[in-house]
């Protein structure tokens, strides 16, 4: 049996009081005791201030008090302050459309004020004594107060019980507000910051510089352990920090970014930087950044949501690249050159008398010990892997070491390789140790990067005895439909009979005993084929390449000589991004003369 549905009755239009409007509005504005102070903060920092005071009971829920030293407000407009859409941030479209403020839209306040109760305490330098509005009761009255503005929020969400059973326990509200706070003093190093809570001082950053701010609000271990970034495009500035691969983290929680100030959340600037780790990047790692961009306010909307964290460009593609290319650049220079391994001054090996006998390592080429000093560099013709040899003759040949003082050899000199896997040198900080298959990988890598956006294809060299191996259906369709693809990677692969292709040419960079050519031919097409056409093109190639290069890359096992490890070394010093191998593993670690000395308690 059905069941009748009987519509509901009609309801007249009518408009709805303004108090039930303001707390609407309060619903986007104020999520929890951290939006007050996200809001309140916004202000005094429009205000001019120079000290703003956050002062919290039972994590911003019973009380939330802004103190700030700025210009004040005088008491004719302190109940305009009040009203919905009463600012004096804006005042026509020109305006609105080139916002430099922090505050524009002139309901924060009023919307805390449904919400709350909440009273203002303000002076200007012109005004005898400071006035305090109520704003439940609308009075004004005479106050005691400097210069500056007192804007006190109680009770949060009384007027509106259930919005407060939403809030979580007082120690997590406290921590959203403390971060609401650190943003804005990322943002502005010149002014002072201090965080009290239940009377008790819980955070405080003194004025400082751009660089000590950072330090002092994201920690010592992050500052040491990323790169500083500052470049130009246009009308855009980009500046701050970003982490190196090695420092990356499981949760995406040390990423900042602002606009014009601003701190903000945007997908298309959020993709820019993970797109520049790409290769990097281990598993799904996420980087620690702080960046700050400068772009003419009339190129961003900022209007696009009652919170202003979310913001709009003009040419997000354009910003996209430019940011891309910034950290790009920023990440390029390998570790070793960009910074010096260790802070603290130490030894130089050379200072310290030498035994009159020390045994060496039997783990590649017998040498005597002595004192650390860099070798002359290899002749570039001689000896050395095979690998070696064969990336050098066909592709660019990167700054040349030689041509460097021996200072500038941040990954000293080889001793001996150990377990078929790792190379041992010794620089003037102490032991280095480097993966040898993930540092060749990422030296083959770049080059073939480089060599593939020199030309349009891949320098191609043809196999003396083409190469047939059995193929899956799969495998054939996809060295069908994919040939032009693949001739630029330089595979001329092409179907031979039923279940079976033929490789007649394999890219010049690589070595016929570097790798298993079957099975490079079989990875690409399984990259290929797994790519598909809505991902982009340049994107799929070094996909692709990265998929050949961890092919052509030296194995564990081998044999190298001092001469090779050196060349290798030297070679890791002249790529980019050579820290990190094609999937984010660490290519090189030091180890300190003052890590060693604790591991054999020396000095104790």
């Amino acid at each position: 049996m059905n069941a009748v549905l009987s519509s509901p009755p009609r309801r007249a239009i009518r408009e709805l009081p303004d108090e039930l409007v303001s707390q609407i509005a309060a619903g986007e504005v104020v999520e929890r005791p951290a939006s007050v102070v996200r809001e309140l903060v916004d202000n005094a920092l429009d205000a001019g201030a120079r000290q703003v005071t956050v002062r919290l009971s039972a994590g911003g829920v019973r009380a939330v008090v802004v103190e700030d030293d700025g210009a004040g407000i005088p008491a004719p407009e302190l109940p305009l302050a009040l009203k919905r859409h009463a600012t004096s941030k804006i005042a026509s479209l020109a305006e609105l459309e080139s916002v430099a403020t922090m505050g524009f839209r002139g309901e924060a306040l009023a919307a805390i004020a449904s919400v709350a109760g909440v009273s203002i305490t303000s002076r200007t330098a012109a005004a005898p004594h400071a006035t305090r509005l109520d704003a439940r009761s609308g009075e004004l009255q005479p106050a005691a107060r400097a210069v500056g503005t007192t804007v006190d929020v109680q009770e949060l969400f009384f007027a509106t019980p259930a919005r407060r059973k939403f809030l979580k326990t007082d120690a997590t509200e406290l921590a959203h507000a403390l971060e609401a706070v650190r943003r804005h003093a990322l943002a502005r190093p010149d002014v002072g910051f201090a965080v009290w809570h239940e009377g008790r001082l819980v955070a405080q950053w003194r004025a400082a510089d751009a660089a000590q701010r950072l330090r002092d609000v994201l920690g010592a271990e992050f500052a040491d352990a990323s790169r500083a970034l500052s470049a130009v495009a246009g009308p855009l500035r980009v500046e701050g920090r970003v982490g190196q691969p090695e420092a990356a983290r499981a949760r995406a929680d040390l990423q900042y970014l602002f606009v014009n100030g601003r701190c903000v959340r945007d997908r298309l600037i959020a993709h820019a930087v993970r797109s520049a780790y790409e290769d990097q990047l281990h598993g799904s790692r996420q980087p620690a950044y702080a960046l700050f961009l400068q772009i003419a306010p009339e190129l961003v909307d900022v209007n696009v949501h009652p919170t202003k964290i979310e913001v709009r460009f003009r040419d997000g593609r354009a910003l996209h690249q430019a940011v891309r290319h910034a950290v790009e650049n920023a990440l390029a220079t390998t570790r070793a050159v960009a910074v010096p391994a260790v802070v603290e001054p130490v030894p130089t090996p050379t200072s310290t008398p030498t035994p009159a006998w020390q045994p060496s390592l039997e783990l590649g080429a017998r040498e005597p010990a002595a004192p650390w000093s860099p070798p002359p560099a290899a002749p570039r013709g001689s000896g050395g892997l095979a690998t070696w040899a064969a990336l050098r003759e066909p592709l660019a040949e990167p700054p040349a070491a030689a041509a460097a003082p021996a200072s500038a050899w941040p990954l000293g000199r080889a001793l001996a390789q150990i377990g078929g896997a790792y190379v041992l040198a010794e620089n003037e900080h102490g032991l280095v140790v480097v993966d040898m298959h993930a540092a060749h990988e990422r030296i083959v890598y770049e080059r073939l990067k480089r060599a593939a956006d020199a030309s349009a294809a891949l320098p191609a060299q043809p196999l003396l005895i083409p190469l047939s191996f059995p193929a899956g259906a799969a495998e054939i369709a996809t060295a069908e439909a994919e040939r032009e693809a693949l001739l630029a990677l330089g595979l001329d692969l092409s179907v031979l009979g039923a279940g079976t292709l033929v490789l007649r040419s394999r890219p010049a960079a690589i070595a016929d005993e570097a790798s298993d050519l079957a099975a490079l031919a079989r990875a690409v097409l399984a990259e290929l084929g797994s790519v598909g056409t809505s991902r982009a093109v340049q994107r799929a190639r070094d996909e692709m390449l990265a998929t050949m290069a961890c092919h052509a890359a030296v194995r564990a096992n081998r044999r190298l000589g001092v001469e090779e490890m050196n060349a290798l070394l030297r070679e890791m010093e002249a790529t980019e991004r050579a820290d990190t191998c094609n999937h984010g593993r660490p290519t090189w670690r030091q180890v300190t003369l003052k890590e060693l000395d604790a591991l054999f308690l020396r000095g104790r």
